[in-house]
């Protein structure tokens, strides 16, 4: 895994983005933003979920002038997504901690100076948020909805707001397909050194969304690329923020908590691994100290696989075995083993966390 590419650190709210920061997890609410008891129950629903920011759709006025009660209720940092209406940007900035606007759809460039002006006045980033699927008309032409055209956007809108001295940017560059994605920011990242908004655009329902946000956001991450993401699911908020630390976890850019390794089912299991796999999630998902540990359900994979775990289970036929950092420390009956295993990895967690 490469290094991260060192980025500019940029504030949203007191959420840090960029530099040696925390990559951050966000959403985006589906409410009508004007609807305050409805936006502000989806953001709080965010918050404990573990979100570090959240975005709400701002497309009329009614919605730029209901943010002030939603910022009220809320204490994760807020950003106005603005498409089309740079009025709407004007108003926002009086109450959010982050403009996003798109420049395939913003105007003449005339209205993106007042909105840099609106958020010079209150210190607020800016996303410029390139999407393939709307690029303004002269990159369109030239080069299609192609990696290149996103690059070619980005590159301008980024040129014009530093012309007008403002640099508190982070930049996205999303299409609905892996592959356009990876590339566009892969392209980007070393021409400068703003921090990166991660997603894939309009990736489809959780499932397909889950595997289309794992291969594009692992192979940045993997990279070294990006500063906050969002995984775009066609569901309900909170797996957003799940797969999106999820697959942080699993790219290693973030180590917390448990890494379980399992077997897959097969003709040699000799347990109820799926059961049992299941409790150990369950029971474990508040431990935050990182460990790997290790659920195995045949001799063929368990020993060996055990032994390299901070805390395993090794099923045989109506028994196993317990071993910590690869030492055995009981054999048990199948159905006493997950009892014991939990307590194991707590007093691991206890004693690698003080």
């Amino acid at each position: 895994m490469k290094a991260r590419f060192s980025t500019k650190k940029i504030y949203v709210g007191n959420v840090a983005v960029g530099g040696d920061a925390p990559i951050s997890v966000q959403s985006m609410t589906y409410s009508d933003t004007r609807d305050v008891a409805a936006t502000v129950e989806q953001i709080n629903r965010l918050h404990f979920a573990g979100a570090d920011m959240v975005r709400v759709a701002v497309p009329e006025m009614e919605d730029a002038l209901a943010l002030k009660a939603i910022k009220e209720q809320i204490s994760l940092p807020l950003i106005a997504d603005i498409h089309f209406n740079y009025k709407l940007a004007l108003e926002a900035a009086k109450w959010v901690d982050c403009i996003r606007f798109n420049p395939g759809n913003i105007g003449e460039k005339g209205r993106i100076k007042e909105i840099v002006k609106a958020c010079q006045e209150r210190n607020l980033p800016i996303r410029v948020g390139v999407n393939a699927g709307s690029l303004e008309k002269e990159f369109d032409q030239r080069y299609g909805a192609t990696a290149e055209g996103m690059v070619a956007s980005a590159e301008y809108n980024i040129k014009f707001l530093e012309d007008l001295g403002f640099t508190d940017i982070k930049v996205s560059l999303k299409a609905s397909d892996v592959d356009r994605t990876v590339e566009a920011y892969r392209m980007l990242r070393p021409k400068n050194d703003y921090p990166f908004h991660l997603g894939v655009t309009e990736a489809g329902t959780i499932f397909h969304a889950t595997v289309k946000s794992a291969i594009g956001l692992g192979a940045l991450l993997l990279d070294g690329i990006g500063d906050t993401l969002r995984v775009s699911i066609t569901g309900e908020l909170e797996e957003e923020i799940k797969v999106g630390k999820a697959i942080l976890k699993d790219s290693g850019r973030v180590q917390e908590g448990l890494n379980i390794i399992s077997c897959p089912t097969c003709g040699r299991i000799e347990a109820d691994l799926v059961s049992a796999v299941a409790e150990v999630e369950r029971r474990t998902a508040h431990i935050t100290t990182p460990m790997d540990v290790s659920v195995m359900g045949c001799v063929v994979n368990a020993i060996g696989e055990a032994k390299h775990a901070d805390v395993a289970i090794a099923y045989g036929k109506g028994s196993g075995l317990i071993m910590v950092k690869g030492e055995v420390v009981a054999k048990l009956p199948e159905g006493e083993l997950v009892e014991r295993f939990v307590k194991e990895v707590e007093n691991f967690a206890k004693q690698n966390s003080e």
